[in-house]
């Protein structure tokens, strides 16, 4: 996968943590520790913003659409 360079700013004391967990070697780099951060970060919102789409159906009226003509349609599949 392609990378690119980019500058941050970063509170003192996270860049402490973070050369904590680089020196413990929970990661091989700071590079690679932001970039496993940022990516379940990603992951989380896009998470959770399924799960607020889904929170907003209403499950008995999606239960009617799924069920809506399925009695017609019955009669009309054929017997195996």
């Amino acid at each position: 996968m392609a990378t690119a360079k980019i500058a941050i700013t970063i509170e003192e004391e996270t860049l402490k943590r973070l050369d904590l967990l680089v020196k413990a070697r929970a990661f091989p780099n700071r590079s690679k520790a932001i970039q496993e951060a940022i990516r379940e970060k990603l992951n989380r919102i896009e998470e959770n913003r399924l799960e607020v789409e889904c929170s907003k159906l209403n499950p008995d009226f999606e239960q009617a659409l799924a069920d809506e003509g399925l009695s017609s349609e019955i009669e009309e599949w054929p017997e195996y």
